[in-house]
């Protein structure tokens, strides 16, 4: 039995806002969260159940929402959505959030099964990781500014913009004439998708009450796995049939038509918070010094570990320097955060549980699926000798299992109202999926190789939606957009992180085990070979075929025990954390 009477926690470092009743349940020591439904974005629910009122020729999706002075004289019309956005509107809005999303999503795997032959075309295998590095990289860096900006200025100017930088930077991808250009493509590229992401996220978030969330959340995870699953298994065919370029220009028709109709049915004013400001004006407010560090912070990071062993000695002095700034840049960056007038991360974010625990925990997670997803492709190539068809195309059934169990965990969110079993169930299959592929070996039946990375789609698909929808269901509806800024933030520093750190691991393990079993005259020859183009393993003749193959297998084993130890520590994380309960839906008459 709960206990009588609500509990109300106030003050600065208060998890939730002082307007959300807590309740504590003895039996289980869970927190029970209830919104307060009577603030400026109540939700409006029709008690009469026989009103033939028809909400969807009650508002055209493409003309203003009405006022609330205009709305207060009526007692028939019914929402579900905030924002009095009628339900013809809203599915048009989440249609162009949901379209450009999946984009986003085929776009970031392209690289997954793509990247061996862009970067053997361009002569630079051992730069394989800055296609998804960068991109990940403006993503994670700009995401703060557009969740802040959006406050201000409103999210549909920033939305619709961040789809037209998409688009221009998908159409440099497909003329870039090297290397570096291609990288800097994805960097701007990264830059359009994370508004893309982030900005999306906020938008459903301004409309949908975050006790339906759980529903929508599961159209978005099933989109997203979508997006995914094709990206992977077309990337490497679009790219062996058509031609690598071609798997960029297919994006740029749907793109165009996304842009243009957001640019009509999104509302002008969705998001604002007070009046409306132009974008200079809300600028100067904004923590420039907080996003400088995290930049300087997370460039030299990822700089120190793609270069060290790699391209330079560890004691080289671009090493020592980039890893020397990311080391003072990043404390300072938290305590600079402290002091802020408007955080681009609100430090009490980070500082108490249960939120610190869930965003770490998404952290981890982050780290682990961008590690596996972009090195697996690699085991079969470099190992298993794929080809990139096929190595995309086993990326699939994983793809579509974290889409279906992202799909129904949503839809449990919200039928349980309990959200700490998704999150402990993801980081327990994450555990499991990882321990697997450290067994993985050559000659095994190949229903192996297609089962392997279910686990750890099973874990996907369980902890993001789940930890999305926990720390919004923490806090009031005004704070959706830094919330969920900050938590993308996180999960953005998770995956640029997970690729640099599993490349740091392979590209190093694999100097040493090349120079460990590779034996010949033409040794290095062969080493140089190897690291400038994948699809150069294939080719070579025996002996030196075999011992390249043993270096790779042993250096990707290498990742997968390092990824093994992180997921073991996300379980220790999510299992203290109590976690928010969601309240249940209630109808209220607009009489009331």
């Amino acid at each position: 039995m709960a206990r009588e009477g609500p509990q109300v926690e106030s003050g600065p470092d208060s998890d939730t806002d002082t307007s959300i009743s807590r309740l504590i349940d003895d039996e289980e020591g869970i927190l029970t969260t209830h919104n307060d439904l009577n603030s400026n974005n109540h939700i409006k629910y029709n008690d009469n159940d026989n009103d033939d009122t028809n909400p969807l020729t009650e508002c055209s999706p493409l003309l203003p929402r009405r006022n609330s002075t205009a709305s207060a004289t009526s007692t028939t019309k019914s929402f579900i959505f905030l924002g009095e956005t009628c339900p013809a509107r809203f599915w048009l809005i989440f249609a162009q959030i949901l379209i450009s999303q999946f984009m986003a999503a085929f776009d970031g795997t392209l690289m997954a099964s793509s990247h061996p032959v862009i970067t053997s075309h361009f002569k630079a295998a051992n730069s394989a990781s800055w296609l998804s590095t960068a991109f990940l990289l403006t993503s994670t860096t700009f995401q703060p500014l557009l969740g802040r900006l959006s406050d201000a200025v409103g999210r549909k100017p920033l939305f619709v913009a961040s789809i037209g930088v998409f688009t221009l930077a998908t159409m440099w991808c497909a003329l870039a004439g090297s290397i570096e250009s291609f990288i800097a493509a994805r960097a701007l590229c990264g830059l359009g998708a994370g508004g893309v992401g982030a900005l999306g996220s906020i938008i459903t978030s301004d409309l949908v009450p975050i006790e339906r969330r759980g529903t929508y959340q599961s159209y978005v995870t099933a989109n997203f796995g979508a997006g995914s699953a094709l990206g992977a298994a077309l990337g490497g065919a679009m790219a062996e049939a058509l031609g690598w370029r071609w798997e960029f220009g297919v994006q740029v028709p749907p793109l165009l038509l996304c842009m243009a109709m957001s640019a009509v049915v999104i509302p002008d004013d969705i998001g604002l918070q007070g009046p409306r400001r132009g974008i200079f004006d809300a600028m100067r407010q904004f923590d420039f010094g907080g996003s400088a560090l995290l930049t300087v912070s997370t460039t030299t990071a990822i700089l120190g570990l793609s270069f060290g062993g790699n391209i330079y000695p560890w004691t080289h002095p671009v090493v020592l320097t980039a890893l020397s700034l990311a080391a003072i840049a990043f404390p300072s960056f938290l305590w600079f955060e402290t002091r802020a007038a408007m955080p681009i991360m609100p430090f009490h974010l980070i500082q108490k549980s249960p939120r610190a625990n869930l965003i770490f925990a998404n952290f981890i997670a982050a780290v682990l699926a961008n590690a596996i997803s972009f090195n697996i492709p690699l085991y079969f190539q470099a190992v298993l000798l794929s080809s990139a068809t096929s190595s995309g195309l086993r990326l699939v059934i994983p793809s579509v299992v974290a889409s279906i169990i992202g799909a129904l965990t949503g839809l449990s969110i919200t039928y349980t109202r309990r959200l700490k079993w998704p999150v402990l169930a993801g980081t327990v299959w994450y555990l499991l999926g990882n321990i697997t592929l450290c067994f993985l070996r050559r000659g095994m039946p190949e229903i192996v190789y297609l089962l392997v990375l279910i686990p750890q789609a099973i874990g996907q698909g369980f902890q993001f939606p789940g930890t999305f929808i926990a720390i919004l269901a923490c806090g009031e509806q005004a704070e959706q957009a830094v919330v969920s800024s900050t938590l993308i933030l996180w999960r953005c520093l998770g995956l640029v992180l997970g690729i640099a750190l599993s490349s740091l691991v392979i590209q190093n393990g694999l100097v040493y085990y090349l120079n460990e079993f590779v034996r010949g005259d033409d040794k290095l020859e062969i080493i140089r070979r190897v690291r400038a183009s994948v699809e150069a393993v294939a080719q070579l003749e025996e002996p030196y075929r075999e011992q390249v193959i043993r270096s790779y297998e042993a250096s990707l084993r290498l990742t997968f025990i390092f990824c093994t130890v992180l997921a073991a520590v996300s379980v220790l994380i999510v299992l203290p954390m109590k976690t928010p309960r969601l309240a249940p839906m209630k109808r209220k008459s607009r009489n009331a």
